[in-house]
């Protein structure tokens, strides 16, 4: 009978701590059109794998009335399950309790999980709700917060981050975030900032709503915190799902390679007409990437931010890699300062985590003017160029048409240690445009047009290049998906020997 009373009363606990801040609170959370931190977990994580951890843990703040106000695990739900069978970490802030505000406990508690996710190299999720630190318990929710920062400096690297920003996130806690390796946001239900509205309204006088100041609008177009933003938690998560099969589990692995039905030796005829026969006629790189994925699937990142590059994950012959494209369609390719941040970051992320860079090149140069350069351009192309130089991953390029100038060197070269870099027969690899050229070579000669003539035979073209070494290989464009593949099987074994340094120092 005793038995009996213990293993009830461990049911009610457990009954009591699942309940959250009770179901007011929760229809609440319902009518915003967001799910609670326990249904979230249920659809991110394959069916009963989740095992929680901490479930009993309360606060021990005795402030404010707080020791009136007390609830099992504390605003936050820890554990680990599984995704397509692979191990993940998970936490999930409660915003039915206090707001998922961060005390001591509830800090701790994610602490914890991530001490267990680098320990076991293993990746983490973190779902963040929450209004921020816990007021009533002071310097302590600060603490909690510069502990968790230090533990994503410690994982960065060793293990894939990913935050999904499900509810405000606001102060100190946007830097997890920021910290982490991925930022996914939701529509009109979440948003970052670091002094909210009412702060801003009395410090600056300017009136301004939460959507406005760090909305998912904002942060996926104009400051490129998020990488994407969905409609509603339930499509996040789903996403969430599909975006995971991408990612090793540490740096010390690879993504597993996934089947597929396309062929290595598919042709595809219509990349051969692909580029215009206009030099300043723009096209979609999209369309090659579709033409040369497995299954013609993308998972692209930050597509708002920055649109004259392109970053994302895809599968090549059943291998995740990692593509980074000019797009001519904006800006006609052009790099500036936020193309070569997300580029570089991304960049980076593959280096760290053993999955191949492919590049894709039409770029006519960095993008001039004033306010380029007042912002620091150069320093930020920097960024670029110290990510490709770095990376010791297996690093395949395709010039499509232009590659000018610094821009040409930053974009995966041969110099920067690219391993196999092709061209189409239409690439233009120079220091400049033809007419550019002349104007500054020739600029007291005449007879200009035959000159632009003379240098486009000459330059215009990737065999003076490829006369160099520069250029492995000029290729058929509408067999660019065999070039790829057979670059990625020949280098899947690649090693580089770095010299010892405790760290870098790279152009922040």
């Amino acid at each position: 009978m005793q038995d009996f009373k213990i293993l009830e009363n461990l049911k009610t606990q457990a009954l009591e701590a699942e309940k959250g801040g009770g179901s007011n609170r929760i229809n609440k959370q319902h009518e915003k059109g967001k799910l609670t931190a326990r249904e979230r977990l249920s659809i991110l994580l394959d069916e009963n794998s989740f095992e929680e951890y901490d479930k009993f843990v309360k606060h021990h703040a005795a402030d404010f009335g707080m020791q009136n106000a007390n609830f099992l695990g504390d605003g936050v739900v820890i554990g680990h399950g599984t995704i397509y069978g692979k191990k993940v970490f998970v936490y999930s802030q409660d915003f039915t309790v206090f707001g998922g505000s961060l005390g001591a406990s509830h800090a701790k508690k994610i602490c914890k999980i991530m001490d267990m996710a680098i320990n076991a190299r293993v990746p983490i999720i973190g779902l963040n709700d929450s209004g921020g630190a816990r007021i009533q318990e002071g310097v302590n929710s600060l603490a909690g917060y510069g502990e968790i920062f230090q533990r994503n400096v410690n994982a960065s690297g060793v293990i894939p981050q990913i935050s999904l920003i499900m509810g405000p996130c606001a102060g100190g806690a946007v830097y997890s975030p920021a910290l982490t390796d991925f930022t996914f946001m939701v529509k009109n239900s979440s948003y970052m900032f670091i002094t909210g509205p009412d702060v801003v309204k009395k410090v600056t006088y300017e009136d301004v709503s939460f959507e406005d100041l760090g909305g998912a609008k904002i942060h996926t177009s104009k400051t490129g915190v998020a990488d994407f933003a969905f409609n509603n938690d339930v499509e996040m998560l789903l996403k969430m799902r599909e975006f995971f099969t991408f990612l090793p589990a540490n740096n010390q692995e690879s993504p597993k390679p996934k089947s597929t039905c396309d062929s290595v030796n598919d042709i595809d005829e219509s990349l051969n007409t692909l580029i215009p026969s206009n030099p300043n006629t723009p096209y979609d790189m999209y369309e090659l990437i579709e033409k040369v994925c497995d299954e013609k699937k993308f998972f692209e990142l930050k597509p708002d931010f920055a649109r004259n590059i392109i970053i994302g994950f895809s599968r090549i012959g059943g291998n995740t890699v990692g593509i980074v494209a000019n797009q001519p369609m904006h800006l006609a390719g052009c790099l500036d300062i936020d193309s070569s941040r997300k580029a570089a970051r991304f960049v980076r992320f593959c280096d760290a985590f053993n999955i191949p860079i492919i590049t894709l090149i039409d770029v006519p140069g960095f993008l001039p003017g004033t306010n380029q350069e007042y912002n620091n351009i150069i320093q930020h192309g920097a960024k670029l160029l110290y990510a490709y130089a770095e990376a010791t991953v297996p690093k395949i390029s395709l010039i499509t048409r232009k590659a000018y100038g610094g821009a040409y060197i930053v974009m995966n070269s041969k110099h920067l240690k690219g391993d196999i870099n092709y061209a189409w027969p239409t690439a233009e690899i120079a220091v400049m445009g033809p007419e550019s050229a002349v104007e500054i070579i020739f600029r007291h000669e005449k007879g200009q047009q035959t000159l632009i003539k003379e240098y486009k035979e000459k330059f215009a073209n990737p065999f003076f290049a490829a006369s160099h070494g520069y250029i492995d290989d000029i290729i058929v464009p509408s067999k660019t998906r065999y070039h790829f593949c057979k670059a990625l099987e020949l280098l899947k074994n690649k090693k580089v020997e770095r010299i010892w340094k405790k760290h870098d120092n790279l152009p922040l």
